[in-house]
Formats: C-alpha cells, sequence, structure tokens
C-alpha cells in the first residue's frame, strides 16, 4: 500500500476505535433505530450541503439513486441498527468480535458478487486478526452466557454482518461505475436515515428525543466523525485495494477501543490480550502487504 492508503487506513480505524464507546451514550432515552435514523438523517444533510457548495456534480441517474438507496439501506441503515440493538444487551467487546467476522462475509461476497480471487493469505491473516481479537475479549467471553434473549440478539448481529458486508461490496461495484464517493455517501447516509426514520413510524415506535449534553454530542460526534469522515475514507480505501483487504480495519478498531476502555472503563490487560494483540497485528501486516487484486464487475 502506498502512504496515502494508510493514511486512509488509519484515519477510519482511529475513529470507528472510539465510536464503540460513544454509541453507549445513544442508548437508553432514545430507541436504537430512532438514533441511528437521526445519526444519518443529521450526517446525510451536512454531506450533501458540503457537496453542493463545493460544486460536485449532483445530477445521476434513477439507476444511480437505485444504488445509493441500497448503499444507504444496508451500510448506513440495517447495519447500525442492529449494532445499536446489540449493544443494549451485549457488552461492546463481544459486539466488536463478532462483528469482526464480517472479513470473511467481505471474502466471500468479493468472490462470489466481485468475481475477486479468494487467495489464502488473505483468509489466514483473517483467521489471525479474528483469533487475536477474541483473545483480547477473552475474559467477556468466559462470563457470557446465552438465554433465549441473547440468541435473537446474535442473529441482530449476524444479520448486521451480511448488511453491512453487502455494503462494502456495493460501494466496491459503484465506484466502479464512476460514482464519486462523497457524492455516493451524501445521497446513502440520507436516504438510509429517511428510511430508518419510516420504519421508526411503521412500528409504531415513539418520536422522542434526549437532550442532555451526552445524547446530543454524541450524536454530532457519530454523524460527523463517524459517518462522514470515517466512511469517506474508509470507502475510498475500499474502491483503491478491495474490500476483502480494506474491512481489516474492523480488526484494529477493537484494540483502539480497548485502550480507551482502559482510561474510562478500567479495561484489565493480561497475556492472552497482549497475544491476542500479537495475532492482530499480524493479521493486518499479512493483508496489507499483499499485492492489490484485480477484480471486476
Amino acid at each position: 500500500m502506498t502512504t496515502r492508503q494508510y493514511i486512509l487506513f488509519t484515519i477510519p480505524a482511529l475513529i470507528w476505535g472510539s465510536t464503540w464507546y460513544v454509541i453507549k451514550f445513544q442508548l437508553g432515552v432514545v430507541d436504537p433505530l430512532l438514533s441511528v435514523a437521526y445519526r444519518f438523517i443529521l450526517a446525510g444533510i451536512i454531506l450533501l450541503l458540503f457537496v453542493l457548495i463545493s460544486g460536485k456534480k449532483m445530477k445521476f441517474s434513477v439507476k444511480e439513486h437505485a444504488l445509493m438507496l441500497l448503499l444507504g439501506l444496508s451500510l448506513f441503515g440495517i447495519n447500525y441498527w442492529f449494532v445499536y440493538k446489540a449493544e443494549t444487551v451485549l457488552t461492546s467487546g463481544l459486539v466488536a468480535v463478532i462483528f469482526s467476522l464480517i472479513i470473511f462475509f467481505n471474502i466471500f461476497f468479493n468472490a462470489v458478487l466481485l468475481k475477486g480471487k479468494i487467495k489464502k493469505e488473505v483468509v489466514f491473516a483473517a483467521i489471525l486478526g479474528v483469533s487475536g481479537t477474541a483473545l483480547l475479549f477473552k475474559n467477556e467471553f468466559s462470563s457470557f452466557s446465552l438465554n433465549p434473549e441473547d440468541y435473537i440478539v446474535l442473529l441482530f448481529c449476524l444479520g448486521g454482518l451480511i448488511s453491512a458486508s453487502l455494503g462494502n461490496i456495493l460501494s466496491a461495484y459503484k465506484q466502479k461505475k464512476n460514482i464519486p464517493v462523497l457524492q455516493a455517501n451524501a445521497f446513502g447516509m440520507f436516504y438510509g436515515g429517511i428510511s430508518m426514520f419510516l420504519l421508526v413510524l411503521l412500528l409504531g415506535k415513539p418520536v422522542t428525543f434526549d437532550f442532555s449534553a451526552n445524547y446530543s454530542l454524541s450524536l454530532i460526534y457519530l454523524s460527523v466523525l463517524g459517518s462522514i469522515v470515517a466512511f469517506s475514507t474508509y470507502l475510498k480505501l475500499l474502491g483503491e485495494i478491495g474490500p476483502d483487504r480494506s474491512i481489516y480495519i474492523a480488526l484494529i478498531t477493537p484494540v483502539i477501543a480497548l485502550g480507551i476502555s482502559t482510561i474510562f472503563e478500567e479495561y484489565r490487560w493480561d497475556v492472552f490480550a497482549l497475544l491476542g494483540i500479537l495475532l492482530l497485528f499480524s493479521g493486518n501486516v499479512l493483508a496489507l502487504r499483499l499485492k492489490k487484486q484485480k477484480v471486476t464487475a
């Protein structure tokens, strides 16, 4: 990878590493589905205004808008609804480990839908990374016991994984169709947020807002940094190096989340966590040093 691509990798990793903790401030008063709607409607409006002011292309065909709608539903809607829902029951650490499995979904969907070649080095790197992530949260796994409610939440996690992975693949496809990342994100976030708000109304959930500083400031942080900045850099990287390699960001973010948890939630490090860090970074180094493989949409 080039220096520029390493920067594109680092920015979303640092931001998303903090969002696992920040999302906790969104839970409680406002329904998770409504919080997702607020987040991406706000992000979409801000990004649309930026695109308009900067004079970038805004005219797209009906088919292109349909692709951006699908992107919004998969990557900026259903995916995050399921993440928020999961975090109301499971610890953020467990959710981070489960969502690190998105690497395997991306490898699979990249091969099936974009005709990308499955390379054994990429799969081996994914196994190293996910194993390392699991070791980081070994204590949370050992104290975890399934009950009927947890089975439902795990299904939510699986649905979120599939939705997010398909969103990754869709982004790679639309970039090959020369739909710019910023404009696609702007419309996609707005469409995704509006779709989630309509779902709130359809399900009869109460439309409320939490005016506390914790909720309001975390909403702004998640909309501007966690959505606009992080997704714009990540999806640009995805278009350059492919969805199977760019998604290794999902393995770095739990490490950053743990650093924050060490400060604010008294996470205790042990030999298993240190071994997990070693495996995780080994998997990332192996994956990111691989040459970009050609994919055809």
